[in-house]
């Protein structure tokens, strides 16, 4: 039995086609191959106001395209998140819908005070792809990845998402077609395999 794999298309430009959505395809394609069910969530088409408040975050209501996006989390077994690297982190729009989606009640819940919070989506695994402009390895070693840290343990580790395995595509502007179909490839295999 295949799994269910929600994935997040975290590309802000909702008007053009970049080598994320060529990746975030390659991957579909290749779950469809393994028996695997995917649901996408593109970030770009939906509507959603950015918090701003505690209160917004911990008691607001959040838009239909957002509660159909936690469905879609809550429903699968694993998540894809595909994004390009912006000023060493993700897109400021892709936060935003992180902000918007783990809310309590539905990636975690409040406890007594000086507890953990429950963690809702324990057992789910997930997998970060990101594409950037410099070499992956300048990123891993000298920057030490720290926003794809970040993301691993505050935003998927804090509601209880793991393990979380990363792919990074660096250098991006200067792949060649080879280089690139060597990418989508892996891409295809990894949705194949669910992981």
């Amino acid at each position: 039995m295949g799994k269910r794999i929600a994935m997040i298309q975290g590309h802000p430009d909702g008007q053009t086609r970049h080598f994320c959505h060529a990746l975030a395809d390659e991957y579909a394609k290749g779950c469809e191959d393994g028996g695997h069910e995917v649901r996408r969530i593109e970030v770009a088409r939906l509507e959603f106001p950015l918090l701003r408040t505690k209160e917004e975050f911990e008691h607001g209501v959040p838009s239909d395209s957002i509660k159909q996006a936690q469905d879609a989390i809550r429903w699968a077994d694993h998540l894809v998140i595909v994004y390009p690297l912006w000023l060493g982190s993700m897109p400021a729009l892709l936060k935003a819908f992180f902000e918007q989606v783990f809310r309590p009640g539905v990636a975690f819940e409040y406890q007594a005070r000086g507890q953990m919070a429950r963690k809702l989506f324990t057992g789910k695994s997930a997998r970060i792809v990101v594409t950037m402009g410099m070499p992956a390895l300048v990123y891993r070693w000298f920057f030490f990845a720290h926003s794809l840290k970040s993301v691993q343990r505050n935003i998927l580790g804090f509601c209880g998402i793991g393990p979380t395995r990363t792919t990074l595509v660096g250098g991006i502007e200067g792949l060649n077609e080879r280089q690139r179909a060597t990418w989508l490839d892996r891409l295809r295999a990894l949705g194949d395999a669910g992981r």
